[in-house]
């Protein structure tokens, strides 16, 4: 891990050298502390942090919001995510856009984890904060 400063502690720094990442020798962090299981890598460049994340098998992320807007790619597993009030079944090859200061939350499937790639700009870190509303 590069010693540059990151907006997540434990996340990877991109450049200065560090352009490509072994997702999968990555240590991972919890990425939605008090609100979700969300377990997995992260990687902040200049603009953009990413990360390759797992959400268990029937576990759920409390509603929730962060002041960086996020887009989640669902990569393996079913879940069943409420954006801004709007509900919807997402599968492997879907696509979610929440925006900057939205209330949102998933359930993933009793049927098996969910595998997916996320995004968000780097105005906050990985995490946010539970929607006490």
């Amino acid at each position: 891990m590069s010693d540059a400063k990151t907006k997540t502690e434990g996340a990877y720094k991109a450049g200065d050298g560090a352009y490509v990442f072994d997702v999968d020798a990555l240590q991972g962090l919890m990425a939605g502390p008090g609100y979700a299981e969300t377990f997995g890598p992260v990687v902040e460049g200049e603009l953009t942090q990413v990360g390759v994340m797992t959400l268990p098998a029937g576990q759920t992320s409390e509603p929730h919001t962060h002041p960086n807007e996020q887009w989640i790619y669902v990569l393996k597993g079913e879940l069943h995510a409420t954006v801004d009030g709007q509900e919807s079944d997402v599968g492997p090859g879907h696509l979610i856009y929440i925006p900057a200061d939205t209330v949102h939350s998933v359930t993933v499937s009793p049927d098996g984890d969910c595998h997916f790639f996320t995004a968000k700009d780097l105005r906050s870190g990985i995490a946010g904060t539970k929607f006490e509303g």
